[in-house]
């Protein structure tokens, strides 16, 4: 039996309220600064203060499954987040990623989205209900084996 067949709602429709869920936990984690983007500085970020991290989005294209390097840090990383207990999901479109996070530093050159966090403000305990979502969704994932779930966001 899948998670879906045990959760009792349509497949689709569950997936659609997670994708939405992951994109209102982006968009309101952005302005407020809680974001931390690429695998370096996410790896950074997890060093210094991996109690602030409340999810770790992990993202590729088809083109990044040969990519040894990037493998193994989606593997070391994937690692510490279950050992902290930080919920993680992937995602499978980088460009809709890109629509969400911004995909260009200032000077023109594109961000790397295959790691992305979000953390705690450090001035208000932030929640949300998209977020507890997420993290539900995570739980129950984990709860059937599936570590690190799969999040289509959908074109816009």
């Amino acid at each position: 039996m899948t998670l879906e067949e045990n959760s009792g709602e349509n497949t689709s429709e569950r997936m659609e309220s997670v994708a939405q869920a992951l994109e209102e936990v982006l968009s309101a984690a952005l302005p407020q600064g809680c974001i931390t983007v690429g695998v370096y500085e996410a790896a950074k970020s997890l060093n210094a203060d991996s109690d602030n991290v409340v999810l770790c989005v992990l993202a590729s294209d088809d083109s990044d499954k040969h990519d040894v390097a990037l493998q193994i840090h989606f593997t070391l990383i994937r690692a510490f987040c279950c050992d902290n207990h930080i919920d993680i999901v992937h995602v499978a479109n980088m460009r809709r990623l890109a629509e969400l996070v911004g995909g260009a530093k200032a000077g023109g050159e594109p961000l790397d989205l295959h790691c992305v966090l979000v953390t705690n403000p450090q001035m208000s305990s932030w929640k949300s209900s998209a977020l507890g979502m997420l993290q539900r969704f995570c739980r129950d994932s984990r709860r059937w084996d599936q570590w690190v779930p799969l999040v289509h966001l959908p074109e816009r």
